[in-house]
């Protein structure tokens, strides 16, 4: 589990998203910005997560919001998962986990009785200064955007 808190400085990051292009922190210097992390792309959690999100895009575009959402996911897979569910946000194909690991969410998962490493679903709101205004670990896939908005 991360051990980033509310008032952290965001870790500064660079990741390609689905079409090829780069995303960087500084790139959202002024904006709110919500990162979400999924464990994979197109599993139903993940799916319910990303498509609340997409139903509530523009309750959080209102609110000055920009999204990303980031995932070990190839480059395809994250370009077919945001085709298939007509997701407006760009999904960060983390495949080197170097985003992953700077935000703290790669480690320990237990699935059915499986000890695993994996993805812990986090989100982590971050201000026009680039620092965390929120740290979401508790996420609630089919009402994540009433978690941000909140």
């Amino acid at each position: 589990m991360t051990t980033l808190t509310k008032g952290d400085k965001a870790p500064d990051f660079t990741g390609t998203d689905e079409a090829g292009k780069t995303h960087s922190l500084s790139d959202y210097a002024g904006k709110k910005l919500v990162v979400f992390f999924y464990p994979k792309a197109d599993t139903p959690g993940c799916t319910a997560e990303a498509c609340d999100l997409r139903d509530n895009f523009h309750y959080l575009k209102a609110q000055g919001y920009e999204l990303l959402g980031v995932s070990a996911d190839s480059q395809k897979e994250q370009a077919k998962f945001k085709e298939k569910y007509q997701l407006p946000f760009p999904l960060l194909a983390d495949e080197d986990k170097s985003f992953i690991n700077a935000f703290g969410v790669w480690g320990p998962k237990k699935f059915m009785g499986r000890v695993f490493d994996g993805i812990h679903r986090s989100t982590f709101i971050i201000d026009e200064n680039g620092v965390l205004e929120d740290v979401i670990t508790d996420v609630k896939t089919k009402a994540h955007a009433a978690q941000i908005l909140k």
